[in-house]
């Protein structure tokens, strides 16, 4: 039986072909394919964010198709439309690139809202509508989406209720000076660039969610994931001044939070969940599922640090 180690290990040797560092981002994709999530990446141009998600496609053995969001881009450019046909004289479904398994939504706060929308039933559902037409995506399915930080012109802001439905908000950051020593000698030559196989497959990761199913989640650890996210709720609540948050958590971070720690905890060769699993995912999870008040962000306060403070002060389970 393969085990979630040897499967993390040949699907990240696969992609350090071409991606080199990213250690911790490579793994929480892994963990969002395990759970069955979608992945938001925030960086700076230039860090490799398509190339990650490209060479994830690749090692995992699925169809892959990038989206580039612009102001112009149409929701039927990216679910497809009906397209008439005199021939025969009836309407047909033209699919769109959102039939794919894996589809990277380059810079997706580039859309406006009308196109991001078209998103919300592929990524709940797992289907799309069509000429009133209901069309099942394929199976696996995951959005994978970029955006950058701090180029806002020209840019649309994700609405929450997008927002919410990404498993992860994952920030990359830049290479050490050693990891990016080593990537220009590997993509330096014109000539020869890293190619990459895959190392797995669609029907294997749907089998081996199974074993993640399998993960043990003690009451005091599934009350911990339930309080840690609630906290965040009653950091929105009581007198105006005192809220350092306009809105918590939804109960879709509650799930995700129980899903994500139990695919973690698999891929690291664990049969059960610990506090510590939940503390170090919680973060990933939380960050884009909070809104600060203008009053946090006066005093500087940041997503993280709300988050860092609900971790700290929320009572840990002995086990």
């Amino acid at each position: 039986m393969l085990t979630g180690p040897a499967w993390s290990l040949k699907l990240r040797t696969e992609i350090a072909k071409a991606v080199i560092g990213q250690d911790a981002v490579v793994e929480r994709l892994l963990v969002a394919l395990l759970a069955n999530g979608h992945v938001l990446l925030e960086g700076m141009p230039g860090l490799a964010k398509t190339l990650l998600v490209r060479s994830l496609g690749t090692a995992l053995g699925v169809q892959f198709e990038r989206v580039q969001f612009t102001p112009d881009l149409l929701p039927s450019d990216v679910v497809g439309t009906m397209i008439f046909s005199p021939k025969n004289g009836e309407f047909s479904v033209h699919r769109g690139p959102i039939f794919a398994n894996l589809v990277l939504a380059d810079e997706i706060n580039r859309a406006p809202a009308k196109v991001q929308s078209a998103l919300l039933e592929a990524m709940q559902e797992r289907q799309v509508t069509i000429g009133g037409q209901t069309q099942p995506l394929p199976k696996p399915f995951f959005v994978m989406a970029t955006q950058n930080p701090v180029e806002q012109e020209g840019t649309y802001p994700l609405p929450e209720a997008q927002t919410d439905r990404f498993l992860f908000k994952l920030i990359v950051d830049y290479p050490s000076a050693e990891e990016e020593s080593t990537m220009v000698l590997r993509w330096g030559q014109v000539t020869k660039q890293p190619a990459l196989v895959p190392a797995s497959s669609g029907e294997e990761l749907l089998s081996l969610r199974a074993q993640v199913d399998q993960i043990h989640v003690s009451t005091a650890v599934h009350h911990y994931i339930l309080a840690l996210v609630r906290a965040t709720r009653a950091l929105a609540e009581g007198p105006v001044a005192q809220r350092t948050l306009t809105f918590g958590a939804s109960p879709r971070a509650s799930l995700a939070l129980y899903q994500a720690t139990r695919a973690l905890a698999w891929l690291r060769g664990q049969d059960f969940v610990t506090p510590a699993l939940v503390q170090e995912i919680a973060p990933d999870i939380l960050r884009h599922r909070i809104g600060l008040t203008y009053e946090a962000e006066a005093k500087e306060l940041t997503a993280d640090k709300i988050v860092a403070q609900v971790i700290a002060r929320t009572p840990v389970p002995a086990a």
